[in-house]
């Protein structure tokens, strides 16, 4: 359903070092590097599916109030990886990795990115 997703930041240089950690806890690369943007994909995936960049209108970027992307992670070691990742990184909490109550096996953790932006890793694997 979802051809890529897009958010943006105020500090590209900040937003690289935290996607390239957080991501890299799930196995996911930077593809595609430029002066205004940068993408994210699996390793295998022929595009990029995350872009982080600045306002295409060179206003400052802003947080969607309720909106989220979640990551797939492989296993619940995955989410812990990321979550530490991503708090090593200049994130910072919005939900310490542990089982949810949406199934049984609905393992997430979450984090808001230097710029606000709210990610989800999140692994619904039973370990």
């Amino acid at each position: 359903m979802l051809l890529y997703i897009t958010l943006g930041t105020r500090d590209l240089k900040r937003a690289r070092a935290f996607y390239d950690a957080a991501l890299g806890a799930l196995s996911y690369v930077c593809r595609s590097a430029e002066e205004f943007e940068i993408g994210y994909a699996a390793v295998g995936d022929s595009r990029s599916r995350l872009w982080i960049t600045a306002p295409f209108n060179k206003r400052a970027a802003s947080v969607g109030n309720g909106s989220m992307v979640a990551f797939d992670a492989p296993n619940r070691a995955a989410v812990d990886a990321f979550y530490a990742a991503a708090l090593g990184s200049g994130g910072t909490d919005e939900g310490k990795p542990g089982l949810r109550p949406h199934h049984a096996d609905f393992y997430a953790c979450y984090v808001r990115d230097p710029d606000g932006n709210k990610l989800s890793a999140v692994c619904e694997r039973a370990e």
